[in-house]
């Protein structure tokens, strides 16, 4: 099990883009498009940064 929150969310991210499936070339996936820029930003970011509790709450069900 993941440690720190940042590294749950990242996980729950990642699972959701692969229950996705695979994007379709020949169309735009807004939600998909969301997640990924989302895990961009999570990976510049340190454990401890506001970020990381914003998409927290975006993606974790509490």
């Amino acid at each position: 099990m993941a440690d720190s929150l940042k590294a749950r969310v990242r996980e729950k991210m990642l699972r959701q883009l692969h229950e996705d499936g695979r994007p379709d070339p020949e169309q735009d996936d807004p939600r998909q498009i969301s997640i990924e820029k989302d895990l961009e930003a999570l990976s510049a970011v340190c454990d401890g940064d506001p970020l990381v509790e914003e998409l927290a709450t975006r993606y974790l069900v509490p």
